[in-house]
């Protein structure tokens, strides 16, 4: 990899990691861990519309560049929700893949084996959401109401722990599980009574007049880029590279809110004024270390896994939060490694 990097933008991520700020199913690909050396490969990541810096480094060739030099190629997979991103690493179809921190814990607990490797952000990317003309006023007016939500992603998550903060019984509640996109057309026809939404598709049925019904910035857990732990194994300078590009355009994407708002309208089909919502209510300037303040969301959220049957027991939860964070990378990293 070549050298140089804007002094302004080293500058800023070096700012963030001393900062300390609280922060579709597939076959096994035939390309993607190789031997030492300069034989080549394939690295198989994720993007993702819930992931601005992966639209962005996606965009720019970043990662691209970066390996080049070890004749190393990128795919691209695009994942709709973090179940699906979820299940391309359990199956091997992604090496690196973006999810909500709730559901990488869920995929932990159940045997998936992987790692955190960098925090993307600390978003604001789920509420409770209602058609504008709808009586439901509160959470608890969903007491005998059906709600749209994708299992095992960070709005399903954020309903559970919606319900109980407001007094209402899960059981007392229809939960449709649909894809987010499906979850808001539901919402749109009338299928459903209210939708648990994620960015960027909530923001842009905001637009269309759909009311926010319930919002609460510390259920929503953070944005989670994960590894599986054979190639962090078998390819550890690789995973290092992706996160030295990852925490450069980190700092390209604080310096550069409009363009990175953008490149969002564009892989989404978004108006950008909906794109530019999403960016200013999406945190990037987290400390991107797994640590201490995801430990501790994590924490509230894992009982809801056991309480619901996602997960057997309470010590498959903790054994899987114990093991899940890997901060290494990221203590590690060095974005002036990456040119553009």
């Amino acid at each position: 990899m070549r050298l140089l990097v804007k002094p302004a933008l080293l500058a800023v991520t070096v700012a963030l990691a001393l900062s300390g700020c609280v922060a579709g199913e597939s076959t096994q690909p035939s390309a993607g861990t190789r031997a030492a050396g300069n034989d080549g490969g394939t690295l198989n990541i994720d993007f993702a519309t819930y992931n601005p810096l992966s639209l962005v480094i996606k965009q720019k060739g970043w990662l691209e560049d970066a390996l080049a030099d070890d004749g190393i190629s990128v795919k691209w997979v695009q994942s709709a929700g973090s179940n699906k991103a979820n299940e391309a690493l359990r199956a091997g179809a992604v090496d690196v893949g973006s999810t909500a921190g709730s559901a990488a814990l869920l995929a932990k607990a159940n045997g998936s084996p992987i790692q955190t490797i960098d925090i993307y952000s600390q978003p604001e990317w789920s509420a409770l959401v209602v058609p504008a003309e709808s009586d439901i006023k509160s959470v608890s007016d969903l007491a005998g109401k059906q709600v749209a939500a994708t299992k095992g992603t960070d709005p399903y998550f954020f309903l559970l722990q919606s319900l109980e903060a407001n007094g209402v019984d899960p059981a007392d509640v229809t939960v449709q599980n649909l894809q987010h996109a499906d979850g808001w057309s539901a919402l749109a026809n009338g299928s459903v009574d209210a939708w648990s939404g994620l960015d960027p598709i909530m923001a842009a049925a905001e637009q269309k007049g759909a009311r926010l019904l319930y919002r609460n910035v510390d259920f929503n857990t953070y944005g989670f880029l994960n590894a599986r732990e054979s190639f962090i194994a078998e390819q550890p300078d690789v995973a290092q590279t992706v996160v030295d590009v990852y925490e450069y355009a980190r700092a390209w994407a604080l310096e550069n809110p409009a363009e990175t708002a953008r490149i969002l309208a564009d892989v989404a089909g978004i108006e950008p004024a909906v794109a530019e919502k999403v960016i200013e209510r999406t945190n990037l300037a987290v400390d991107p270390a797994p640590g201490k303040a995801q430990q501790d969301v994590l924490e509230r959220v894992g009982p809801a896994f056991v309480e619901t049957g996602d997960v057997a027991s309470q010590s498959d939860v903790d054994q899987a939060l114990s093991t899940l964070l890997n901060d290494t990378f990221v203590r590690a990293a060095d974005p002036s490694r990456v040119q553009p």
